[in-house]
């Protein structure tokens, strides 16, 4: 997970978190990012690589 689209990475999440994508953008280099959030009550995480989230 990033602060930032193309930002340092700032801590890492647990394979079958149920997050929520609420902002979605394409970095620098043309990569899609997603801001997820925690799909439980809300709690922003920040930034991460579009296509490491599955969607049901």
């Amino acid at each position: 997970m990033r602060a930032a689209p193309n930002s340092r990475i700032i801590q890492t999440l647990n394979n079958g978190l149920l997050v929520a994508v609420v902002d979605t953008r394409d970095d620098a280099n043309g990569r899609s990012r997603a801001f997820i959030v925690r799909a439980k009550d809300g709690r922003p995480f920040g930034w991460v690589f579009r296509e490491f989230i599955v969607c049901f």
